[in-house]
């Protein structure tokens, strides 16, 4: 029997046991097989507070695991693979081998990125291909970016990132975009945004950075180079709560639905992180509601005595 368990680690997991284990209640934390999150594929951070020359995800990633680790957290490097949250204490099933029992329950699973799912974007992701233009923009001050999507996200991240690039090339399937008018305005009014329609991406050019991309028109079927430094794919992202489908409240694009902080509506179950954060998706966001879940956690525990 465990007061918490944290399923996921990445910052929001990380924030989540520092601070359940400072309050004594000796939280339980399963980091999954792949643990650490996003930040573990994200070189540089340089927009995380308190370190003026940035730090490495992973380094990030791993000074917060020890922080959670020195006031007490126990961790459990294994997948969940199933979950019972009909009764309390709630059940959690590691391996399909292992049940271990709950009084409370911290949702920290994050959300994925789609990507295209070519093997040059897995081999340059964080080495010039990059999910967030909040995060890694600034490195590609005054130079070609590619964006990759149709829909708001794209846009938005275009509009922004011409805050840095010379040049900005959102690159569609489509010859019409999926964005909402009012986004489809702003990115097309900017003189620094041009379009590349009915195109789809076969490859992503470079060996250790990115130098371009190869790609298809998607009517003709003629093949093309574009050079480029910086390639964001703007595609969406998946939440990762497959484990909880039926059981917790999401919205229409699965991101689980929080009220009065971190509460879902099962009692004694929180939701913190990239998981019921469809907007932000960022690491201090992230941290920032992993603390909220585990005051909302001890809170819940003190009111069942």
């Amino acid at each position: 029997m465990h007061n918490v368990v944290i399923i996921g680690s990445g910052p929001a997991g990380l924030t989540a046991a520092v601070y359940t284990a400072r309050a004594n209640l000796s939280p339980l934390m399963i980091e999954g097989s792949q643990a650490g999150g996003q930040l573990t594929l994200t070189t540089d951070v340089e927009n995380f507070p308190g370190f003026p020359q940035g730090i490495m995800g992973p380094q990030l990633i791993q000074d917060m695991r020890a922080q959670a680790e020195r006031f007490g957290t126990a961790f459990q490097t294994a997948d969940v693979t199933k979950v019972d949250l009909s009764r309390r204490p709630f059940a959690v099933t590691i391996n399909d081998e292992e049940t271990i029992q709950a009084r409370s329950l911290i949702i920290s699973t994050g959300a994925s990125a789609n990507l295209l799912g070519l093997d040059s974007e897995s081999r340059l992701l964080g080495h010039g291909v990059s999910t967030c233009a909040t995060c890694d923009g600034f490195f590609f001050r005054g130079q070609p970016i590619v964006v990759i999507g149709g829909g708001d996200s794209a846009m938005e991240e275009a509009t922004f990132l011409t805050k840095f690039a010379s040049q900005v090339t959102i690159i569609h399937r489509r010859d019409k975009l999926r964005a909402s008018k009012i986004m489809q305005d702003k990115a097309m009014k900017n003189d620094k945004i041009t379009f590349r329609w009915n195109s789809m991406v076969e490859e992503v050019l470079g060996d250790d950075v990115v130098t371009g991309l190869r790609l298809r028109d998607a009517v003709t079927g003629d093949t093309a180079t574009l050079d480029c430094k910086g390639v964001f794919v703007a595609i969406g992202h998946t939440p990762n709560t497959q484990l909880f489908t039926g059981q917790i409240d999401t919205d229409a694009n699965g991101y689980i639905q929080t009220s009065h902080g971190t509460a879902t509506n099962v009692p004694g179950v929180f939701a913190a992180g990239d998981v019921q954060d469809p907007h932000y998706r960022q690491a201090i966001t992230a941290a920032g509601t992993g603390c909220m879940a585990a005051m909302d956690a001890e809170r819940f525990l003190e009111a069942e005595g």
